[in-house]
């Protein structure tokens, strides 16, 4: 019996600690999707909008910046390129957004994450 004196707090503690990790990387996934689901979103909104009859490119980059900017962050929305492209013989506005893909909180690789969404474009005709 005296041989495991003081096992349980030993245990407790690699139970804990395993349980604190693992969860500390739930809550980091969660986030980098949230990030990449919203970076998503913002880039598809300014193709919308690029895209329609009396709207242009940069019209359309600035509302991804803006969307971004405002969701999540300034440094989330530095490079958004945005142009014309096709997509089954018909044209397109293309938004593509290259940020940073939080590995750690915030922090992680610069440009790890790139997203481009479309829409079709609008005219009067």
């Amino acid at each position: 019996m005296r041989d495991e004196a003081g096992s349980a707090v030993a245990e407790f503690v690699m139970v804990v600690s395993l349980l604190t990790f693992l969860t500390l990387m739930v809550m980091q996934l969660a986030l980098a999707l949230h990030i990449r689901n919203t970076v998503l979103d913002a880039a598809a909104e300014g193709a919308r909008y690029a895209a329609l009859a009396d709207s242009s490119l940069p019209a359309g980059a600035q509302r991804t910046r803006d969307l971004i900017t405002t969701a999540i962050g300034a440094t989330y929305a530095t490079d958004v390129v945005v142009q014309y492209g096709m997509s089954a013989g018909y044209p397109t506005v293309e938004v593509r957004v290259i940020a940073p893909l939080p590995l750690m909180g915030l922090l992680g690789a610069p440009r790890g994450l790139d997203v481009v969404a479309h829409a079709a474009v609008e005219s009067l005709q």
